[in-house]
């Protein structure tokens, strides 16, 4: 035979001695019988659940406002028995029959959770950040670009050899002339570091280390490198890198409670962009916009081919110094595009300055010993 009635203790907001009562659930109200056999009842409008929502929890009811009155029941098999008899107002209060799909409803809503945080941090931020970074204004980047570059060139020597900065400039100069509706002052600074690297910072900084020079052979070699990080500066890829940095460590931190790592995100990024490495995408693109300025400021686009084509064969102590690798990872299928795209172009092609001049101008900046003779 199915309960219908439960045992309770019966607390009227003014005496802390509890009163033994009956509660019977009913369609209308509860319905609860005292010691006298006196007959209350509690309309379901006027009850709150307080506790019982817990295998083990005494169910607690109340009612009252100023003074508050309390049915405590010891077994959940009432609050089945409420939702049986009285369905349509049974959401006001727990249901024991749900007890059992907890675990399953816990753990769905940990992998939803996860699955949430995982496409914030792989889909949600990414759009957010190239999206932000396509909203900045260049003098913006500017500022950014010198904080970048500063830090790259730390303590090392700008070359001012005439020689070197007239035919960087000019290059410069006739690889800019073909961006329609360039926003962007390209500046170049050539630093006296043995070490064969280029960096394109945001805003049109770009830095160009000794040691690249030195490795190349002809002057189309450091064009080919100029203009695919000048395509770097025009895609803003830098910028964009930045902004996805900062946004995926602020989430980071914002998810461990770290205030203090949200912000130094923002301060040291600036700083380490040095160091980045750019998607395949970013590099593809670069490749591509970069040959196609080669081309169009008549200046032979088989110098970025041949310099690119090294990179795949360093040998001996260049291995340590090809930082050039660490930054952009050439691979043969990126060389075999550039020669399909370099296919199509033809000449005449401008010459900038002849092998043996070159070589003379390259070695002009390599670092300056401080050792005493």
């Amino acid at each position: 035979m199915t309960q219908q009635s439960w045992p309770a203790r019966y607390l009227d907001g003014v005496t802390a001695l509890p009163e033994s009562v009956t509660v019977t659930p009913a369609a209308h109200g509860l319905e609860i019988r005292r010691a006298d056999n006196g007959v209350v009842v509690w309309r379901y409008a006027e009850v709150t659940q307080t506790q019982g929502d817990y295998d083990g929890e005494q169910v607690r009811l109340e009612r009252g406002t100023r003074t508050v009155e309390a049915l405590v029941i010891d077994d959940s098999a009432f609050l089945s028995r409420l939702h049986k008899v009285a369905p349509r107002v049974a959401a006001r209060f727990h249901n024991p029959g749900l007890r059992v799909h907890r675990p399953a409803l816990v753990a769905g809503a940990f992998v939803a959770a996860v699955a949430l945080s995982l496409g914030i941090y792989f889909w949600g931020i990414p759009g957010v950040a190239v999206f932000a970074a396509e909203q900045v204004p260049v003098s913006w980047e500017e500022e950014l670009g010198e904080t970048v570059s500063k830090a790259m060139m730390g303590s090392a020597e700008e070359c001012d050899d005439k020689d070197v900065t007239r035919i960087v400039g000019q290059i410069v100069e006739r690889l800019a002339a073909t961006v329609p509706d360039n926003p962007y002052t390209f500046r170049v600074s050539v630093v006296r570091r043995d070490v064969m690297n280029a960096f394109a910072a945001p805003g049109g900084r770009i830095v160009v280390f000794s040691g690249l020079l030195r490795r190349t052979d002809r002057v189309e070699e450091l064009a080919g490198v100029l203009a695919h990080e000048m395509s770097h500066v025009a895609r803003r890829h830098g910028t964009k890198a930045l902004f996805r940095d900062v946004s995926t460590s602020i989430f980071l931190a914002a998810v461990l409670g770290d205030i203090n790592g949200a912000s130094a995100a923002v301060l040291d990024s600036a700083k380490t962009l040095g160091g980045l490495h750019y998607s395949r995408q970013a590099e593809e693109e670069a490749d591509r916009d970069g040959m196609h300025m080669l081309v169009a400021a008549r200046i032979d686009p088989s110098g970025m081919i041949s310099f690119f084509d090294k990179l795949e064969k360093p040998a001996g102590r260049e291995k340590e110094i090809l930082k050039y690798l660490s930054t952009h990872p050439p691979t043969g299928e990126r060389v075999a595009k550039l020669k399909t795209a370099q296919g199509r172009s033809a000449g005449p092609f401008a010459e900038l300055s002849t092998r043996a001049a070159w070589k003379t101008m390259a070695s002009a900046c390599n670092p300056i010993s401080r050792e005493p003779k």
